[in-house]
This record gives structure tokens, sequence and C-alpha cells, in this order.
């Protein structure tokens, strides 16, 4: 496995830039899909969250880009307003860092598309955006599309969904035939692979750390009736004191309220949902990452590719549908060599789910309880008639 972004054949002024990162290594999702996206193949990468997949795409793209050349050359797509900006950051990011004057601007849906338009006239060589706001710059003819070289698929379990492929085919439609095209996601099954497959010539498919989560994340689980989740929560808030935590519910519609009852018990909360306006947005994020709020409350749409540096623990108060979620949840924590903790708090019904999440990851998420502010193993705490447990300490 290559060790050096040198031998990766990677422009001396990026690596350079990468340093100032702190980043001095390829992960091995880049150190197999690199050399495969500069010989210009069409690439299906998996790996886990936190894996490195934006720079497995992103450095093979400054290398190709001509930023001589006044035009759009490569299109990403992503599937929510959060991971498209972070991309675009990250872009920025490099382009600074290195010196390289690669270009970008982000586009998305329910911003001021005269604004996109006016960004669009400085022919920015990357667009960074979602599907449908893309495509219907495309149509009105401010995205030349003939000219791109490059679309990248981010998080595309997700946009190769039955709820999103249509418009992802036409923007791929509106390209030449020989561009290339790479997708890339923590998790791709079969019958995304395979539709993936129907839209690139001969792809070369990289899986790394297949249903693995990072190892640095501990998990565990509380009972509790429904109407009690919250409480236990404002009691692990207490008792744990994490620097930053994102929890998570399954209802846009219930992130207010959450959001609300918390802020009541003067807990550093902010909510994000979808529905919430780009500034609303921001300011959850930016007040997020600064340390303003210690806890994001939100819903699945967060869980996408989101990267906020020192979040130390991920609660899910509802647990997630499916054992893929639970993988893109529990990813937000744990990143860059740190350590994370993923808690969930479910009632009795909910238990052969948490089973079946460790079942499916190998991995072993612990039964706890709360007892006098100390978090104990479960079976650990006897109540006051038992004397000889009743001071014990965890």
């Amino acid at each position: 496995m290559t060790t050096s972004f040198d031998k990766l054949k990677i422009n001396p002024n990026l690596i350079d830039g990468l340093k100032k990162q702190g980043i001095t290594n390829p992960t091995d999702i880049q150190s197999k899909t690199i050399p495969l996206a500069l010989e210009n193949k069409d690439i299906i990468g998996q790996s886990i969250t936190g894996s490195g997949k934006t720079l497995a795409y992103l450095l093979p793209l400054y290398e190709k880009i001509n930023s001589n050349n006044n035009e759009m050359q490569a299109i990403i797509l992503a599937p929510t307003h959060e991971l498209v900006l972070q991309i675009d950051k990250q872009i920025k990011l490099l382009s600074q860092n290195s010196g390289i004057p690669v270009t970008s601007t982000p586009i998305i849906g329910k911003a001021n598309i005269n604004r996109q338009i006016e960004k669009l006239k400085t022919k920015p060589h990357i667009v960074v955006g979602s599907t449908g706001r893309i495509l219907e710059l495309i149509k009105k003819k401010k995205i030349k599309a003939h000219t791109v070289k490059t679309i990248v698929i981010d998080e595309g379990d997700r946009l190769l969904d039955e709820n999103n492929l249509i418009g992802v085919k036409e923007v791929i439609k509106t390209t030449l035939k020989d561009r290339q095209l790479m997708v890339f996601s923590a998790t791709i099954n079969d019958p995304t692979i395979n539709i993936a497959k129907d839209l690139m010539k001969d792809p070369q498919i990289v899986k790394i750390e297949e249903k693995q989560i990072n190892p640095n994340i501990a998990h565990m689980y509380f009972t509790a009736e429904r109407r009690d989740k919250i409480k236990i929560l404002r009691k692990l808030v207490a008792s744990i004191k994490p620097k930053k935590a994102i929890v998570f519910i399954n209802k846009d519609s219930q992130i207010q309220e959450l959001t609300a009852k918390l802020q009541h018990h003067h807990i550093s909360a902010f909510g994000i949902y979808g529905n919430a306006s780009k500034e609303e947005r921001k300011k959850a994020l930016n007040g997020f990452r600064t340390g303003k709020y210690k806890f994001l409350i939100a819903s699945d749409i967060a869980a996408r590719g989101l990267d906020v540096k020192g979040v130390t623990h991920i609660i899910n108060l509802d647990l997630p549908r499916d054992s893929k979620e639970y993988l893109h949840r529990v990813g937000r924590t744990g990143r860059a060599g740190k350590l994370g903790t993923a808690i969930s708090i479910v009632t009795e019904r909910e238990i052969p789910s948490i089973r079946r999440f460790a079942k499916h990851f190998n991995i072993n998420i612990r039964q706890k309880e709360i007892y006098k502010g100390s978090i104990l193993d479960s079976g650990m705490v006897k109540r006051p008639s038992s004397q000889k447990v009743r001071n014990r300490k965890s």
C-alpha cells in the first residue's frame, strides 16, 4: 500500500498544502483510488466515514484541471446543503494552502438563483451543488456542461436512489460521453453498484473496510420509556458533559420542540432541519463549529458527510431506521484519529434493533445505566436496599 502522497504523483504544492491541514499520509481509499482517477478511470469508491473520501476525488481533480483555462471542468453533486458548502470550503482551503488557483462555487437550492448566476459568470473550474439546482442552471444555459470533464457523485447511495436518480442521469446526459464519472459513499449496496455501472465505462470498484465502523468509537445504549427519553438525555448531559455532541431525532418537525426544551434547561443547543433557510442552517453550523452551541439537534440531514472537528459524542434520541444510517450518524465522531462515543436511548421494543446493528457491524454496544450521576454497566446498579453495592463507583 502506498504510504506517501509523492508516490501517488501528487503535485508537491498540494502536498505542502495538505501538511498545513495536518495531513501527511494518504488513507487507504486515497491510495487506491487516486492512481485510478489520474488514469481517467470511472470509479465506485466505498470506505467508512471519516476515511478521507473527499480528498480521494479532489486531489486528482486538482491534478487534472487546467487552471489557465477559464471554464468549468468538473461538477460535484452532493445531497445536502451542508455537504455542498463543506466540499466547497475544502476546495478553497486547498487552493489557498497550495497556491494552485483552482476556483469553485457552491450551487444549492433555495438560495438566490440570480446571485448564483452572477457567480457563474466568473467561470469557476469546479461547481459543487445539489442536483436539482445544477440541472436548472444547465437548462437555463448558465452552466455549460459540454466543458465538464469529470462528474463526482458524493454520497452515491443516496443520490442514486429512486428519489434522485432521474435528476442525476439528466445532469450526466448533458456532458460529453468521454467525461469521467466517480461515485463515493460510506455505504454502497449491490443495487446501487449496478445502477452506477450502467452510467459508467468499465468502472473500477474500490471497497475499503466494508461493514466496519471506526474502531475509535465506543458504543453504548440506555433504556427508557419513550416519554422519559428527554429526561435521560438531560441526565446524560449532566453526567458526561460532552464538549461537542450531535443529537439525532427522526422527524424534522420535532427538532425545534426538542431544542426549546433543552434550552429551557440551560443546555446550549441549536437545531438544524431540512426546511430551514440557508441563513438559519449556516448560523446553526457556524455556532456549533465555533463552540457557541455544544449540542446540534438534527435529523439525518446532518449525518450525510458532515465534518465538524471535535465532535465527541453522537446521541440517538430516536434510533436510526437502518444500519446504514447508524453508520452515517456515528461516523460524525471519532474522526482524524480522535476518540468518540455513540449513545442510543432506546425503548425495550427497540433493543432488538440495537442488537441487529451490533451484529451487522461486529461491534459491542454495551447497555449502561445512570445512577447518582455516574454511568455504570447495566446490572452493576443495585438499589438502596443493598448497602454493599450502593456506593460502588464506575
